[in-house]
């Protein structure tokens, strides 16, 4: 079984920072042509820049990708690099508190159209690419989505509204799509994680350091991951090894989902 990546162009968004970046670095480390997108040009160009000059396969592009211009010249700016586009890797999440009885919050409207639509509507044009791409080909998957999602989508806490509802719209996305597009070949998954060191939990544990000790004890493994773990499980899903999974919420959280509590921050 291989989960070779090796020659094949993915395109990951949110990849400025925290798990986003450890994925595109990941798939690039293993032989891939990586487009690592975010609106943070700053952060980008101080984490890929060198990279990006001194390496063939690597290249960065910054844009709001809710804006439907933006996401048409990240598409472009990838062809224009690589001449194709095989994995897309939905990365750029947003988590905001929600005060469900404050009719002025927008927060879940905000993050459906950051933690859905954006990688929705990217997901549409990419799809649209890679089927065209692989229109001669024998091959039985000519591309693959991957969206990353969270165990919040299962878990009820009222300050964490939007974000769960956003994530719970997502894994339905993922399974949705992944039925429209199974008859041209494109495969459609989703990776939801817990207990894993993403820039959001990093910012969380800033904040409340108390936290750390209970998200352990929530955790069945008792640690808490790096962000390259989900990086593997992203490659696997982007390689042939997966080549008949499709419409799969892959859970990475170390068995948290299976006995956590509600009450423990959803990181």
């Amino acid at each position: 079984m291989s989960f070779s990546v090796t020659g094949k162009t993915a395109i990951v968004t949110g990849a400025a920072n925290g798990v986003g970046l450890a994925i595109a670095r990941h798939l690039a480390d293993a032989g891939a042509n990586v487009m690592f997108a975010d609106k943070d040009e700053a952060r980008l160009r101080a984490e890929v820049g060198d990279m990006a000059d001194e390496a063939k396969n690597i290249r960065y592009f910054a844009g709001d990708l809710r804006e439907k211009l933006t996401i048409a010249n990240l598409l472009s700016a990838t062809l224009d690099a690589f001449d194709q586009v095989d994995i897309l890797v939905n990365g750029a999440r947003q988590i905001l508190r929600t005060s469900p009885l404050e009719q002025e919050d927008e927060s879940i409207e905000t993050m459906l159209d950051q933690n859905l639509m954006a990688g929705f509507k990217l997901s549409q044009l990419v799809a649209r690419r890679m089927i065209k791409q692989g229109k001669d080909s024998d091959r039985p998957c000519v591309g693959t989505i991957i969206n990353l999602s969270s165990i919040a989508a299962q878990r009820t806490q009222s300050d964490l509204m939007g974000f769960s509802v956003s994530c719970a719209a997502l894994d339905q996305m993922t399974r949705c799509l992944a039925v429209s597009l199974a008859p041209e070949r494109v495969r459609v998954n989703a990776v939801a994680f817990g207990s894993v060191m993403s820039a959001s939990l990093q910012d969380h544990l800033r904040e409340h350091p108390d936290h750390r000790e209970a998200i352990l004890a929530a955790t069945p493994q008792g640690r808490i991951a790096g962000p390259t773990e989900v990086a593997e499980a992203v490659q696997f899903l982007a390689s042939d090894s997966s080549s008949f999974v499709t419409g799969e919420i892959l859970i990475v959280d170390g068995g948290r989902s299976l006995v956590d509590a509600v009450s423990t921050s959803l990181h």
